[in-house]
């Protein structure tokens, strides 16, 4: 049974890195993020890389705009629960911040008001990067804060934090605003 190919156990290393290497999120074993346009976007970088030659200039292309990616997703992640958590929600800033395609918008009404505020966000602050698209995923955690009326609380902190700053000017962590 240990050399045939009916051995159930046969592939489970490499499930576990097929696992690891679609994830999306960087959060293990979670297939639940492939449902947004943005997710797609890194989810095809991710099919392309591995149908290339690991010796080849596409490949490190790819692989460093995935790691890239992957990196800025983490930055942005992290600012807003750095924002959550300034404004009490320690215990709750990561379930806040969760999304999966089984989240659901609390109410339709919120739906237009939500990607009002992540608009606002974006562009009146540097909670998110220049060259960010906005994300699907942060439509579900500003639909939350609104059915918390910590919205305009968050734009606030938000804008203390991460100011808008004029383009090509730099903001590095020892320039920040103090914390409230």
């Amino acid at each position: 049974p240990l050399c045939s190919n009916n051995n159930p156990y046969a592939s489970f290393g490499a499930t576990l890195a097929r696992d690891e290497e679609q994830n999306l999120w960087s959060t293990p074993h979670d297939v639940t993020h492939t449902e947004a346009d943005d997710d797609r976007v890194l989810y095809n970088m991710i099919v392309v890389r591995n149908q290339l030659d690991k010796d080849s200039e596409e490949w490190q292309k790819l692989n460093y705009d995935i790691y890239t990616l992957r990196q800025t997703r983490k930055e942005v992640r992290s600012r807003w629960k750095h924002i959550l958590e300034d404004l009490g929600f320690q215990k709750e800033a990561d379930s806040l911040l969760s999304v999966t395609k089984l989240s659901i918008i609390s109410d339709s009404q919120n739906m237009g008001k939500a990607r009002d505020f992540l608009l606002k966000l974006s562009e009146e602050t540097n909670i998110f990067p220049t060259s960010w698209e906005l994300s699907e995923r942060y439509l579900f955690v500003v639909d939350r804060l609104i059915a918390l009326d910590a919205a305009d609380e968050f734009f606030k902190m938000a804008s203390v934090v991460y100011p808008k700053r004029p383009s090509g000017e730099r903001v590095d962590d020892s320039q920040k605003a103090p914390q409230c």
